[in-house]
């Protein structure tokens, strides 16, 4: 019979240590703290949900073999082609800091409108794959705070009206 070697001991060694790391992970994959994942859901589905706060959670059971499996967890939401471009299209003059078409989010930083003396920046939700005027959010702010409500008002008018422009020539193609 051969004599275990050092180098074999520290070998098996590190592999169940590295073993028992991985098990532990797996086991605290389940395990959350009800109020922070009841804020969180309802934080995250502000604009759509509908069920009182006092729901049952109900969370699916993991493991550590789920890292290798598919991503099943569908955080997109579909938006309106029109609506997006007609959305780039209008606020082109303001420079663009983030784009999310999954979540249907624009950011933009702070330009000012051709021909205008205000500085203004936007922050878009298109939010459903329906050209509706409920399908858009508009934010806009100013240096000083909040834009007025006319002018979001129109800056919304704009956007839907080039939206429709855009799939009207669509359809002509």
């Amino acid at each position: 019979m051969e004599p275990v070697s050092v180098m074999n001991l520290q070998t098996s060694f590190k592999l169940a240590l590295i073993g028992a790391l991985c098990l532990s992970v797996a086991a605290c994959g389940n395990r959350r703290d009800r109020a922070a994942a009841q804020t969180a859901v309802n934080t995250n589905a502000q604009f759509e949900s509908n069920t009182p706060d006092n729901a049952p959670l109900n969370y699916e059971a993991s493991s550590i073999w789920d890292v290798f499996g598919p991503n099943t967890a569908d955080q997109s939401t579909q938006v309106n082609r029109y609506l997006w471009t007609a959305t780039l299209d209008v606020l082109s003059f303001l420079p663009v800091e983030s784009v999310d078409p999954f979540t249907g989010v624009i950011v933009t930083g702070y330009g000012t409108p051709p021909g205008g003396g205000r500085s203004y920046r936007a922050t878009v939700h298109v939010r459903d794959p329906a050209l509706d005027a409920r399908s858009l959010n508009v934010a806009l702010h100013t240096k000083g705070g909040p834009a007025s409500a006319d002018t979001t008002r129109a800056v919304e008018d704009a956007i839907l009206s080039r939206a429709r422009q855009l799939r009207i020539s669509d359809s002509k193609l």
